[in-house]
C-alpha cells in the first residue's frame, strides 16, 4: 500500500548571511519556490508544505497557489519546526527538504525516503554524496558523516573524519595529507542534511533534550545517535548545492541559468 509522505520546507526569513534568504530571487523566481518545484517532482512525495515563522515568505508562498503553514517564532531548529507541523498531519513519513536548496535532485529525496519505504524498523535516514576537493574536506560548514557495513551512522562531524593518521604523521598535517594524496578524498562522505523520518520518531525527537555532542558540533542529528537511535544514510552521486554565502547563490544562480 502506498505510504502518505509529506515534505515539510522549513523557511526562516532571518540569514545572517543572506538576510531574507528564502525571497532571494534566482533566474526571476524566489529561492523558496524553487525548493517547492524540486520537491513536488518526487514520485514519492503527496504533498508539499513551506513552514516559516515570517508573514513575508508565507505570503509569496501562497500568492504561487502553493501550500505554506505559519509557525511559531521561538523554534530553536528547523526539527522542532518540523514537527510542529508534523503534528498535525496524517502522514506515515515526513521529509525535511532545506529551504537553502534550489538545486536539489527529486532522485536524491526518493533515495532519502526509500528506506523507510522498504523497512519498518528504520525510523530515520538521510543521504550522503562524495567529497571531491580538499578545500569541501577541510571546510567545517561541511558536515562530513562516516557509517558502518550496513549503512548506519556512526558519527557525523565538521572535521575531517575518518582522520587519517598516518598519512598526516608522514606528511605533518591533515591539510598536507589531503594535497599530497588526493586518493585519501575517497574515504570521506559529504552529509547532504536532507532527512526523512517516521512521523511518530519525528515528534519524540524533538522532544529529546539536546545532548553534548549535538551542542559541541552544533549538529542536530547527533542527539538521535546520543539517544541510541539509528539514522539510516543513502548514498548519492548528484552533488547538492546549499545556498549560505554569496558565493553559493552566484553559483545556484549560474547553474540553474545555464
Amino acid at each position: 500500500m502506498r505510504q502518505n509522505v509529506v515534505a515539510i520546507i522549513p523557511a526562516r526569513y532571518a540569514s545572517t548571511r543572506l538576510p531574507g534568504k528564502p525571497l532571494i530571487e534566482i533566474a526571476g523566481k524566489p529561492m523558496i519556490l524553487r525548493v517547492v518545484e524540486r520537491a513536488k517532482q518526487t514520485a514519492t512525495i503527496n504533498r508539499v508544505i513551506v513552514a516559516t515563522d515570517d508573514q513575508r515568505v508565507f505570503q509569496v508562498v501562497a500568492n504561487a497557489d502553493e501550500e505554506a503553514v505559519m509557525t511559531s517564532p521561538d523554534h530553536t531548529t528547523g526539527t522542532d519546526r518540523l514537527a510542529e507541523v508534523a503534528a498535525k498531519l496524517d502522514a506515515e513519513i515526513i521529509v525535511n527538504v532545506q529551504g537553502d536548496e534550489p538545486l536539489i535532485e527529486p532522485s536524491t529525496i526518493e533515495a532519502a525516503v526509500a528506506p523507510l519505504i522498504a523497512d519498518p524498523s528504520i525510523v530515520m535516514s538521510t543521504t550522503c554524496e562524495p567529497i571531491e576537493s580538499a578545500e569541501d574536506a577541510l571546510k567545517s560548514n561541511v558536515v562530513k558523516v562516516v557509517v558502518d557495513r550496513a549503512g548506519f551512522a556512526l558519527y557525523f562531524s565538521r572535521n575531517p573524519i575518518p582522520f587519517p593518521r598516518a598519512a598526516v604523521l608522514e606528511d605533518g598535517s591533515i591539510e598536507a595529507a589531503l594535497r599530497a594524496r588526493p586518493e585519501l578524498l575517497k574515504t570521506f562522505n559529504k552529509h547532504t542534511g536532507l532527512y526523512a523520518y517516521r512521523r511518530d520518531f519525528l515528534l519524540a525527537y524533538a522532544k529529546l533534550p539536546p545532548t553534548p555532542l549535538e551542542q559541541s558540533e552544533a549538529l542536530e542529528q547527533l542527539r538521535a545517535l546520543e539517544h541510541g537511535y539509528k539514522i539510516k544514510v543513502v548514498p548519492v552521486a548528484h552533488r547538492s548545492i546549499g545556498v549560505d554565502t554569496p558565493e553559493d547563490l552566484e553559483l545556484a544562480r549560474r547553474l540553474i541559468s545555464g
